[in-house]
């Protein structure tokens, strides 16, 4: 499995490290939001509590910011009767559930939570660190992409190039922050406050190449459970943004947790782009010089 990213490890030499990452396994994802809490005290993030939003539990609403992890909360109400559209043996299922109390507002409605922690993906084709101007982000010898706060100006550049709107500019200083993956705690063989914190091992930390090994693995595990809407997001490296850092295993499309179902690095066709401009602008001075010279004729 071939795992690169962009001046990394090359640039490190050897001091580059294996390229570690986090595995988001949604399914045993409980909400506690621990990884929220320790993420915050680790780091020292400002609180960014929204208050009640109307949309379930979830307090924390995106990432931002000050908001580096953020727990998704999504209510899903399921057809609990063959006529609502349930198989017969789902409508078993559903409707024992139901019986045994669970069910939601609305009557005869089975019912069940998806929740999920996002974070920063540190993608390999790292928009957000193609297009800074100041090098204020940077690859690290983990390959990681870390935000350095001294040398940020607040530029904004990062913010529209992210494809999943990850990385924000905090409102009182206008520099951009993001997750660091905790390259403090890496850089002393510590494990990722989240990581550490999270009681279901839901957030798993380690080498990326192993990650996607156990993440396969897992993923036929649930389809053979018969979860056949289970996917990984982020795991391959030959998607838009080449395979992400932190990947996740879904059990649903990536649209239900407000995730972009095809994110590109923003800068990937930038190349072609230009070529294009610049054939334009070669046809329309040709068109120009024909219409002046051919004029004077």
């Amino acid at each position: 499995m071939k795992l690169e990213t962009h001046a990394w490890p090359g640039s490190y030499g050897e001091r580059a490290k294996p390229r570690i990452g986090f595995f988001t396994d949604t399914s045993v994802c409980i909400g506690c939001k621990a990884c929220e809490v320790a993420c915050k005290e680790w780091n020292q993030i400002p609180m960014s509590m929204q208050g009640f939003t109307g949309k379930s539990y979830d307090n924390t609403v995106a990432l931002g910011a000050d908001t580096w992890r953020h727990v998704a909360f999504i209510e899903q109400k399921l057809p609990a009767r063959v006529t609502d559209g349930a198989s017969l043996v789902d409508a078993v299922a559903r409707g024992q559930a139901i019986d045994g109390g669970i069910q939601t507002y609305q009557e005869g409605d089975g019912f069940r939570w998806l929740m999920a922690s996002d974070v920063c993906k540190h993608c390999t084709e790292a928009a957000c660190l193609e297009v800074c101007p100041t090098g204020a982000l940077f690859r690290t010898e983990f390959g990681t992409v870390v935000v350095q706060q001294d040398v940020c100006n607040g530029c904004g550049y990062c913010v529209s190039a992210c494809p999943f709107g990850v990385i924000d500019r905090r409102e009182d200083d206008g520099r951009v922050w993001k997750c660091t993956l905790c390259y403090d705690r890496l850089k002393d063989d510590m494990e990722p406050a989240c990581a550490d914190a999270c009681p279901t091992n839901s957030i798993q930390f380690g080498e990326l190449e192993t990650l996607r090994e156990r993440a396969e693995h897992r993923l036929a595990h649930l389809r053979r459970a018969g979860n056949g809407n289970a996917q990984l997001y982020l795991a391959d490296d030959d998607d838009g943004v080449g395979g992400g850092g932190a990947f996740f295993l879904l059990l649903d499309e990536p649209e239900v947790y407000g995730l972009p179902p095809d994110p590109v690095d923003s800068r990937r066709a930038l190349g072609s782009i230009w070529a294009a401009a610049g054939a334009a602008a070669v046809a329309l001075g040709a068109g120009l010089a024909a219409a002046v010279f051919g004029g004077r004729k």
